[in-house]
């Protein structure tokens, strides 16, 4: 690989702080903001490891079986000279830097970590992975975003996309076709992507998987650019001269031709630089290409991406300025309207503020003291108020003990409760079970109420989260604690409504017929004093009727 310096570095170094920061804050800002960047495209099978490894000159990527970029990977390559002095990202925390002094690499994820040991970088890739997708074939949108420094590249940019797949192996979801084709698309319908579309030169280019994606998104082929892999598998007798030509599916980056290292030398771990010295050897001998050496393999690639993505930087910075401003007046209004800062800036503090406030506020809206008072409805203390005095004093007074009691219930229970012997009085087991049956009609209403008290509390809580200042300023804090206070009701609500079907059900479970106000029959004042109701009078009536049937 060349050694010389990258061009436009300074301004593919500025897109690379840009990605940087997109991924830190999440893809809100980007959706709005279209980052040029080069994406990878392509199948399983189409050599797409081997390009990057190729351009890179390192061995650095997961490989096995089935899908093994599951997320993507945002490659960042850095031009530095040999021996160049400096912490670019923080302080060294690496213990393996005597092993390769002058390259490195850095996750986004572990700042100020450098990985001088490429092997750990595959490692950290798969373990970043799975901490975000699980050990089985699932896939996320997550990128991971790497930056390689080294003497040995160009200023470049790629993202690595998950390979095309059809059919689900092992432990792949069903819909993982549909899923990595949608995260792909997402990817390579901006406009400012660059699609960097890689197929195996021994299989028909018309079935090409990341091609015919392309096609797409960009059916003109005006920011498409093709890597044909696998030259020196091809028959004997072909070639792709007609495909470079533009002959077959036209392309305006064009196509660039390379040679790969293939599986038994991945195994018996070939050095890149002796397999780019083998790729050199073999466009300069082949009778197809040896006139056009020049513009074949894996170094013609890299300087060629480094040029199209530096104009294409050009071309698109006037926009992308355009939006950031756009985007920063938008922010620094929102932030004017959030007020000044809040306290000390200690965090803990901040949330111990807002606690605070909270539950003041919270106090004085049950109290009723609040400033805010409504003039067209109930709220707050007032409404629970209501709900307790109406609502559910007209629910209990609503239940009438004798409409769900029929004449002929009442001769079975009578019946049933004298047993094979024919009683001359009423025994107190048949008027409990009556009794019994109406108490227990009081839990319907009580555990109403419980609820209408539960909303009225949801509904306080959604209203301070709007009136509390600090919660505009803080979206996340104001979710957290919306997710916390109604999960503390929902599980406050719980014992609530136990506790009240308990007291109802003590209630049912032991009638006091001693209770001052239960008239016993003992203490049934004279007819002429106190006369029967018309209830009480039918209800002897049908108790001298049973025991004389």
């Amino acid at each position: 690989m060349s050694t010389q310096s990258g061009l436009g570095t300074e301004i593919v170094n500025t897109i690379n702080k840009l990605q940087d920061v997109f991924t830190s804050i999440g893809t809100t800002s980007q959706a709005s903001i279209d980052l040029p960047q080069i994406c990878v495209l392509g199948s399983q099978s189409s050599g797409k490891s081997s390009v990057l490894e190729n351009i890179v000159g390192r061995d650095f990527l997961p490989r096995g079986t089935g899908i093994v970029t599951r997320r993507p990977l945002v490659l960042q390559l850095i031009n530095r000279p040999a021996g160049s002095v400096g912490q670019p990202n923080g302080v060294d925390k690496t213990n393996d830097k005597a092993a390769n002094p002058d390259e490195w690499g850095e996750f986004l994820h572990l700042p100020g970590e450098k990985f001088y040991d490429f092997n750990k970088i595959r490692d950290e890739i798969v373990r970043d992975t799975e901490a975000k997708t699980g050990k089985n074939a699932g896939i996320s949108p997550l990128p991971i975003n790497l930056r390689i420094f080294s003497p040995h590249v160009l200023t470049l940019t790629l993202v690595d996309l998950p390979g095309l797949t059809k059919v689900p192996v092992g432990d792949q979801p069903r819909d993982i076709e549909k899923q990595i084709r949608d995260m792909l698309l997402k990817y390579i319908s901006k406009p400012a992507c660059i699609i960097l579309a890689v197929t195996a030169a021994n299989t028909d280019l018309a079935n090409s998987d990341g091609l015919k994606m392309a096609r797409e998104v960009d059916p003109e082929g005006t920011r498409t650019i093709g890597v044909l892999t696998k030259v020196d598998l091809m028959d004997k007798g072909t070639d792709v001269v007609d495909i470079l030509a533009g002959r077959i599916i036209p392309l305006r980056l064009g196509y660039v031709p390379v040679v790969n290292r293939g599986q038994r030398d991945i195994e018996t771990n070939k050095a890149i630089s002796t397999a780019l010295e083998h790729e050199r050897e073999f466009f300069e001998n082949h009778p197809s290409y040896k006139g056009k050496a020049q513009f074949c393999g894996t170094p013609f690639l890299a300087r060629k991406l480094n040029m199209i993505l530096m104009h294409h930087i050009r071309a698109t910075l006037p926009d992308i300025k355009a939006r950031i401003s756009a985007n920063l007046q938008k922010f620094n209004a929102e932030l004017i309207s959030l007020g000044g800062p809040t306290g000390d800036g200690n965090s803990g503090n901040i949330v111990l503020s807002v606690i605070t406030e909270f539950t003041s506020e919270f106090r004085t809206t049950i109290d009723g003291n609040t400033n805010d008072l409504s003039l067209n409805e109930l709220s707050g203390g007032a409404r629970i108020s209501f709900v307790f005095h109406e609502l559910f004093n007209n629910g209990i007074k609503s239940i009438d003990p004798f409409d769900q009691v029929k004449d002929g219930d009442i001769r079975t229970i009578l019946y049933n409760s004298s047993g094979s012997t024919p009683a001359l009085f009423v025994g107190t087991a048949a008027f409990e079970v009556i009794v019994k049956q109406q108490i227990k009609r009081l839990e319907d209403p009580s555990v109403k109420c419980c609820q209408l008290v539960y909303e009225e509390l949801v509904r306080i809580l959604s209203q301070l989260l709007l009136k509390v200042q600090a919660f505009r300023r803080y979206p996340q804090l104001k979710e957290r604690f919306n997710s916390v206070v109604i999960n503390f009701f929902k599980q406050s609500m719980t014992p609530t409504v136990k506790l009240v079907t308990d007291m109802v059900a003590m209630q049912a479970c032991y009638v006091n017929t001693t209770h001052p106000d239960f008239i016993g029959g003992h203490k049934v004042p004279p007819l002429d004093c106190c006369p029967l109701s018309d209830d009480l009078i039918d209800a002897l009536r049908l108790l001298r009727l049973s025991l004389s049937a």
